[in-house]
């Protein structure tokens, strides 16, 4: 992890919504935080010129561009065309003095550009070798993603930056590595830079795909044409020049008694980190974040209290932001959030359940049930699948996750979407059953 100086991390700040009370024998605590990163110096709209940073300090980042090579990305021609058109914007897109590479993946990981082990500093002059380089690229081979990952982590470790991240596009299946060999890189990778994966067209498997970027914590999606490739790069690496602090930790701490059940993203997407805990300290444990820019995110922190009599209370949780550094100091950010755990003989008190725990929970269950479905759809479960389905489709209605609800539309006939009474449709294209998929995680805010 890199030390970082307090003048470039954002302001962020912690806020808790739950209802604190409990009846008695209550034991169960939920709370959704709301985590806001502003300031910081990032380029906000000034990614529209995009060799503009903060003035007085250079960019500290740098990214590594895995673009995959294997003999599919023939299958039309104007793939391999795509990808390297898609690759040229995304370099148009670095500011001056961030450091790159573009790796080219088959069952190899071979460096594209600059090469001999090392990153090109932006500008000018090697965005436009960077893009001479990538007319040099054909397809042919096969795929090892794990093998592109860590060419990718050992070309970014070699900068002393704050920022690390990648950018991996595939077309196809992870045939040539073992499941295994493809966790091993991921379990290597993890907590030293980031990455925001793509599959292109529909011959790739979305949970490997969605895998890796859960891993790494980036973003996941499907580019079914193409075509819109470039608009897809350019946007992601708009957003990773908005980075400014990397390895922000969410820190829990709970008192003596306490056990906690869960700790998961909730917004944008969906993503567990339950299992991501590390120890820190006393009762205290870090859930991973990745990186932050200008941005807010919601996390729901569940946990189990001892019991204890009507009208008293306690600190449930106390949740807030730091970064480890290298020699075991910890930089906090903002002031902690409180969950608190009050118990109450009122009836009305104790079963009102918060807006925010209740759209999330929803929000959970909906990417889950989606998940379901598909898995029973493709092993010809048509009732299983159709009452997965019919209930994300009454989810998606209740939270108002209109992006969602036109995804199901595409797969499933809907009835009535109150009830969630669905059929299956006899026919799906391939694209749309796969863009349901890869989105299953993605929430709306809660209107709070």
């Amino acid at each position: 992890m890199a030390n970082f100086s307090k003048s470039n991390v954002p302001q962020f700040s912690v806020d808790v919504y739950q209802n604190e009370y409990l009846p008695e024998g209550g034991r169960e605590v939920n709370a959704i935080v709301t985590v806001s990163a502003t300031g910081g110096g990032t380029i906000g709209s000034a990614v529209s010129a995009p060799h503009l940073y903060t003035a007085g300090r250079a960019p500290d980042a740098a990214v590594a561009i895995m673009v995959d090579c294997s003999g599919s990305m023939d299958y039309p021609p104007a793939k391999m065309r795509n990808a390297r058109d898609a690759t040229a914007a995304a370099i148009d897109t670095l500011r001056n003095g961030v450091r790159f590479a573009v790796i080219g993946g088959t069952h190899l990981a071979k460096e594209v550009y600059p090469g001999d082990g090392r990153l090109a500093v932006a500008d000018a002059s090697t965005r436009e070798q960077a893009k001479q380089a990538l007319r040099r690229l054909s397809a042919g081979g096969g795929t090892a993603i794990g093998t592109w990952l860590r060419l990718a982590d050992r070309l970014l470790s070699s900068a002393e930056v704050e920022i690390r991240h990648g950018i991996l596009l595939t077309d196809g299946r992870n045939e040539h590595e073992s499941p295994e060999d493809l966790r091993a890189a991921l379990n290597s990778c993890a907590g030293r830079f980031t990455c925001d994966a793509r599959g292109v067209g529909t011959d790739w498997e979305v949970k490997e795909v969605t895998g890796i970027a859960s891993a790494l914590l980036g973003t996941a999606d499907i580019v079914a044409d193409p075509a819109a490739l470039s608009a897809d790069f350019t946007h992601m690496m708009e957003t990773a020049m908005g980075k400014e602090v990397a390895d922000v930790a969410l820190r829990v701490w709970t008192p003596v008694g306490t056990e906690i059940r869960f700790v998961k993203q909730v917004a944008p997407t969906v993503e567990e980190l339950t299992d991501r805990r590390t120890g820190a300290g006393p009762r205290a444990g870090d859930y991973p974040t990745g990186s932050w820019g200008d941005e807010s995110r919601d996390y729901h922190v569940c946990v189990r209290v001892p019991t204890a009599g009507i009208g008293q209370e306690m600190l449930a949780a106390r949740v807030s932001l730091v970064i480890p550094h290298d020699d075991g100091s910890v930089q906090n950010l903002g002031t902690p959030g409180l969950v608190r755990a009050v118990w109450t003989d009122d009836m009305t008190a104790s079963t009102s359940i918060n807006p925010q725990v209740a759209h999330y929970t929803g929000q959970a269950e909906l990417a889950q049930v989606i998940q379901q479905g598909l898995d029973l759809r493709k092993a010809g479960d048509v009732d299983g699948a159709t009452a997965k389905l019919g209930r994300a489709v009454q989810l998606a209605g209740a939270s108002g996750n209109a992006d969602t609800a036109k995804l199901l539309a595409k797969v499933v006939d809907v009835v009535d979407v109150a009830a969630g009474t669905v059929r299956l449709k006899a026919r799906v294209a391939e694209a749309d059953e796969m863009t349901l998929e890869t989105r299953s995680t993605k929430t709306v805010r809660v209107k709070k």
